[in-house]
């Protein structure tokens, strides 16, 4: 029998693992899709495993790991020009069931208002506002100046707080992402 062994590099594995919850939410937060979402996170895995050895230990993991992901989210975006797409959402809002609490309702209108933004300033949002990257690993991830991270994350900002009729941090709540996501401390 021919078995070939792969020698498993128990550390590179561990911190892979560690890395699943956000790689998750930062791809949901592009394909708005769980089982899309699920599919990308898996296949950054796989070619991160692959690619280990192209890893520069020391570097962050996560910049690295989040940059595979979008540069995979981008080439399948490509290659899906030719489906047909949900665009004006009546599909997707056969699909959804109303909210029951208030909270859901509130997670709603924030999904909402955060679907309508350009994708180039939900990408830094989120980066920066949910997954806590610096403006310069968002930069870094997305291959684009710190500058124009910085007015991305600022103008989605301005625009979510415009969508959602918000004044200030008092109509956020205390929930601490959403704060961040909004640039409030």
């Amino acid at each position: 029998m021919n078995a070939v062994t792969h020698s498993v590099d128990p550390e590179m594995r561990a911190l892979l693992l560690g890395a699943i919850p956000a790689l998750r939410a930062f791809a949901f937060s592009l394909t708005r899709d769980l089982d899309r979402s699920d599919d990308l996170v898996q296949e950054t895995l796989v070619r991160a495993w692959t690619k280990a050895d192209s890893f520069t230990p020391g570097t962050n993991l996560y910049a690295w790991l989040f940059t595979i992901l979008r540069n995979l989210f981008y080439s399948e975006q490509r290659k899906r020009r030719r489906e047909v797409e949900d665009a004006d959402g009546v599909m997707a809002g056969r699909l959804t069931a109303l909210p029951d609490q208030e909270a859901r309702v509130e997670l709603s209108a924030f999904q909402t208002a955060l679907s309508t933004l350009p994708a180039n300033q939900r990408e830094a949002l989120v980066l920066v506002g949910a997954q806590n990257f610096t403006y310069e690993e968002a930069a870094e991830i997305c291959g684009v100046a710190v500058g124009t991270i910085k007015s991305r994350v600022s103008r989605a900002r301005g625009r979510l707080i415009e969508l959602l009729g918000m004044t200030g941090p008092d109509d956020i709540g205390s929930d601490g992402a959403t704060l961040a996501a909004m640039g409030y401390p």
